[in-house]
């Protein structure tokens, strides 16, 4: 008797087209079942979070009434951050430093002197740094928050109640 006869058939029984799709069948299975790795799981799911400062420089904001944003931003100590268009959650907010609007003016001896922008339209643009904090994941690749990267550069989209503006990441640290 033949081991594999004319149509390529083991013992005249099994085909071994047959054959070889059911041992892929069983490895796919095995490997599936016994050996499951980190299958389902990215790199991201296995770091820790940590807490995080994130500063961010927004220019040019325009707003009536200044004090009234700033004190929202001290009673509502929440705003939620939008990253690439994707909800990343809610981070605190530390602190908010307003920074002068000034001008570089040129004075009679060559030297130049920064003084106070007179015109009356900057009355309502505002430069603010804002510090967030909130639970991110250190990767060797960068700080992940909200499942979304963030480096120097990367625009926040802050929101609240009465304001949805963004901002600028000019610094990250973990404290």
């Amino acid at each position: 008797m033949k081991i594999l006869d004319s149509k390529g058939r083991l013992f005249g029984k099994i085909s071994v087209l047959d054959l070889g799709a059911a041992l892929v069948i069983i490895l796919v299975v095995v490997g599936i079942l016994v050996l499951p790795g980190t299958s389902g799981k990215s790199l991201v799911a296995q770091v820790q979070t940590k807490p995080i400062e994130v500063a961010a420089i927004v220019r040019g904001l325009n707003v009536l009434n200044v004090q009234t944003l700033m004190d929202e931003f001290k009673t509502e100590k929440q705003t939620n951050i939008i990253i690439r268009n994707q909800p990343a959650g809610q981070v605190e907010i530390l602190k908010v430093e307003e920074l002068p609007r000034n001008l570089a003016i040129p004075q009679p001896d060559g030297s130049v002197k920064a003084l106070p922008d007179p015109r009356p339209e900057t009355a309502f643009s505002n430069d603010l740094i804002l510090t967030l904090t909130g639970k991110a994941e250190i990767t060797p690749t960068g700080v992940v928050l909200g499942n979304q990267k963030i480096k120097v550069g990367t625009v926040l989209e802050l929101e609240g109640k009465g304001y949805n503006f963004n901002a600028s990441v000019i610094n990250i640290q973990a404290p």
